[in-house]
């Protein structure tokens, strides 16, 4: 496994995301077991970067991560994220940066994460009513005391990353990022490269569209955010297939999968960018990692940067309206 910087934070090329293993996804929570040896494989294959936040379950994806690093913590530059669970009372799913719900965030994570301090700590999604000068001076705070040691944004937008940045050095921005969701190539990346801040690609598979193994938009549990997700519905999922059909197609001609290709494409744009594609299964996590030895061609390269857009929004429009891209 290669590794990078993201800012000053040196991590695997490719990392870990582990909320499926608990939420949001056909199966989560129903094989722990398997997730803990999820995790414990991509360590043992070299990958540092494993990211959750308190609201995946909401907590028992926390839980679930701290169960497995028992042993291992001095392994893993452990991220998770703060803001999207109002702890004064509205509950989950509810925005809330202000320094006072940080600092109750940060002590529940801490706890479930059986931890002292976590690595790199994000605003999951910008709170409009509280000023980010405000949420970066908390967070710089808990980096004073130690309990936390680099601070991160999620779906930030140019202006907002400015100004926190300001207040305490960004380590990392985390924004959806892939072949085919990539808005954030003419506004945002060039403010985190001329700042020096590390982007973290999720869904960087396209919620597992892009690996060719999606095939029916019926095959989705209840309870699987990407039923109601635009781009898996209707019309827009078959016009969408034609995507992942292409990279299926050149991914024939490199002599790999999909979702490695879709991976080694996303390396080919910069060494300040470390994917964090999710999986709950050994056989995956084996996979995804394999995608650091890929050295795709400058034709496939180009092929895959020709991809047409893919049809329909990331996410319904409550999610949409959480988004600074």
């Amino acid at each position: 496994m290669k590794y990078i910087k993201l800012g000053g934070l040196r991590v695997s090329r490719i990392g870990l995301g582990a909320m499926g293993m608990s939420h949001g996804l056909t199966g989560a929570g129903t094989d722990d077991a398997e997730s803990i040896r999820t995790i414990h494989r991509a360590l043992d294959l070299g990958v540092t970067l494993i990211d959750t936040a308190e609201i995946y379950g909401p907590y028992i994806n926390e839980e679930l991560v701290g169960q497995a690093l028992k042993g291992r913590r001095d392994q893993v530059v452990l991220a998770t994220k703060f803001g999207l669970v109002d702890h004064g009372g509205a509950g989950a799913w509810n925005l809330n940066s202000t320094p006072d719900n940080i600092r109750t965030a940060v002590e529940g994570s801490l706890k479930r994460l059986g931890t002292d301090h976590i690595d790199l700590y994000y605003q999951h999604r910008v709170d409009p009513d509280t000023p980010i000068e405000e949420t970066a001076g908390a967070v710089a705070e808990l980096i004073t005391e130690g309990k936390v040691r680099h601070f991160g944004l999620s779906e930030a937008g140019p202006d907002t990353i400015r100004r926190a940045h300001a207040v305490h050095p960004v380590t990392a921005v985390q924004s959806e990022y892939s072949l085919w969701t990539r808005g954030i190539e003419d506004r945002v990346l060039p403010v985190l490269r001329e700042l020096g801040i590390g982007l973290v690609p999720f869904s960087p598979l396209g919620h597992g569209f892009l690996t060719g193994t999606v095939r029916n938009e019926n095959d989705f549990a209840e309870g699987d955010f990407r039923r109601g997700n635009p781009r898996f519905t209707g019309e827009n999922f078959q016009r969408n297939m034609a995507i992942a059909d292409e990279v299926q197609a050149i991914a024939a001609d490199a002599g790999a999968t999909a979702a490695q290709v879709a991976l080694a494409w996303l390396l080919a744009q910069g060494e300040d960018i470390a994917p964090i594609p999710g999986t709950k299964r050994v056989v995956r996590v084996e996979e995804n990692t394999a995608a650091d030895r890929l050295a795709l061609t400058a034709g496939q390269l180009e092929r895959l940067s020709n991809l047409p857009p893919a049809a329909g929004d990331t996410h319904p429009e409550a999610g949409l309206r959480m988004l600074e891209r």
